[in-house]
């Protein structure tokens, strides 16, 4: 490691003192040895021991860097030059690549992406859950403790990461911020680390189609003078233009999030859209006028067209209204959700409830194979959709409740419904405790537990584990190619 310095232990141009005993101030730049990379997929080196973060470095590289900001146990830097470049290092074929923030692994080879994210989950079921995973290979095994059935007899089997054939353009839908540059409106993406907009044409992630609706509605935009939100003042009419393309049947939705109900020149805008992209069968209008970064208001309407679209996810068929969620990786849900039933081990006897069912994707494709499906989710919309999807499919064994599935699930035991089965997808945070509590009480054989934090994953595994659960398999699957993003499948029995 070598250092070059411009004096030790002056003022810093903010005026503050630099942090006495540190081997690196703010401007030195070093050359270090990148031996690891975090969750959020910057590289980890060391100074005499102290951890510089440095966001574009991959692990086995020699760096040079520029240090940009100290705190006492760890440091963040600027890479300057690789010195020695890792074998997995790769161009990324984004020409804005260095400047937006929606992918962080484009610089990273696919292969290693996937090995990456492996054991990410690992390292998170060992340090956070305190679970021991077995064998140290890709595989999760190293064959030598393996029981009858293939499996190890000590110790949870991860997976290799399932990836794509093809790792782009698999996104079914842009949300895209609205703003204003050189007196232009623009519309991409924010930089890395802000919200300065960075106009885009083009997303190698996005499917094609969303980027030519964007690229539309921003010039007739233009061509109809329409204004953009300003963040900081709160004027200014369009916020973000929202586009969901169903992949199995080509149907597109666009949804304008516009600060105030009004919007000028509008049978215009429509006649506009309609002409320029006749793929679009709905035209929807958001109205957001709070001072927030949520996307959404509370108060959508249908401007021309159907109020939803309709996709296929394997033979089940979906309505996607403007605001229900839907997985944005129509060919990955498929395989997350066929793991999701592997792991459920149905033969068509089981009663199944589905914690955090949304607008029922996992209930209705578990349905299936079950004799019974009870999903709930604690937002009304959404299990209004779960009900009309269920119809739509003429799935007449699945039941949906609007609650917190820690007090709908225990109502649900007083009136003699047993799970075989429970499958959780929680938020980020990761299952309620209270939720915990239920599924500990209502010892159901299985829990399938499909999470997309494997942090969180790990907490609620040992949480299982504690209560009588043996966390068997976890599979991640990689919804989000070039993002540092995973999603996880863990199969749990009961002791």
């Amino acid at each position: 490691m070598t250092r070059h310095r411009s004096g030790r232990n002056t003022s810093r141009r903010d005026g503050t003192a630099p942090i006495a005993g540190l081997p690196v101030n703010k401007n030195d730049e070093v050359v270090l040895d990148i031996i690891g990379m975090t969750h959020e997929g910057e590289g980890v080196g060391r100074v005499e021991g102290f951890t510089l973060f440095v966001q574009g470095a991959l692990p086995g590289e020699k760096v040079q860097a520029k240090v940009l900001k100290t705190k006492k146990q760890y440091g963040y830097a600027k890479l300057l030059k690789i010195v020695k470049a890792s074998s997995d290092r790769i161009g990324p074929p984004c020409p804005i690549y260095d400047q937006c923030g929606g992918c962080q692994l484009q610089h990273m080879d696919y292969n290693a992406q996937l090995a990456w994210k492996r054991q990410l989950v690992v390292d998170n079921l060992e340090r956070i859950g305190k679970l021991t995973v077995a064998g140290n290979d890709e595989g999760g095994s190293d064959g030598l403790n393996d029981g009858q059935d293939g499996r190890p007899s000590a110790g949870i089997l991860v997976r290799p990461t399932l990836g794509m054939d093809e790792p782009w353009r698999y996104r079914n839908k842009a949300q895209v911020p609205i703003g204003v540059t050189d007196g232009g409106l623009v519309g991409g993406f924010y930089a890395r680390g802000s919200h300065r907009i960075v106009d885009m044409e083009t997303c190698l992630i996005q499917h094609e189609h969303n980027d030519a609706v964007v690229a539309a509605v921003k010039s007739i935009g233009r061509d109809l003078d329409i204004s953009a939100y300003n963040e900081e003042t709160g004027r200014g009419l369009l916020r973000h233009v929202v586009v969901k393309k169903a992949f199995r049947t080509g149907e597109m939705m666009l949804v304008l999030v516009t600060n105030g109900r009004d919007i000028p020149h509008l049978d215009a805008w429509i006649g506009s859209i309609r002409e320029q992209l006749p793929q679009v069968a709905s035209i929807c209008h958001n109205v957001n006028t709070k001072q927030t970064n949520v996307i959404f208001g509370d108060d959508t309407r249908t401007l021309w067209g159907r109020d939803v679209i309709y996709d296929y996810i394997g033979d089940v068929q979906f309505a996607i209204s403007a605001r229900s969620f839907y997985q944005v990786n129509p060919a990955q849900t498929e395989v997350l959700y066929g793991k999701t039933v592997e792991y459920a081990g149905l033969t068509g006897k089981e009663t199944v409830i589905d914690a955090y069912c949304g607008i029922g994707t996992i209930s209705l494709f578990l349905a299936q194979h079950a004799e019974k499906v009870y999903g709930v989710e604690i937002v009304r919309e959404a299990i209004e959709d779960a009900r009309a999807n269920a119809v739509l499919n003429e799935m007449k064994n699945v039941v949906f409740e609007v609650g917190a599935s820690e007090d709908v699930i225990p109502k649900w035991k007083e009136q003699g419904i047993t799970a075989d089965v429970i499958v959780v997808d929680p938020p980020r945070k990761g299952c309620d405790p209270r939720l915990l509590e239920t599924i500990l009480q209502m010892k159901p054989e299985r829990v399938v537990y499909v999470s997309c934090n494997p942090s969180t994953l790990a907490r609620d595994l040992r949480v299982l584990e504690d209560g009588g659960y043996r966390t068997v398999e976890v599979t991640p699957v990689d919804m989000f190619p070039h993002t540092v993003h995973i999603e996880s499948v863990a199969l749990l029995e009961l002791k």
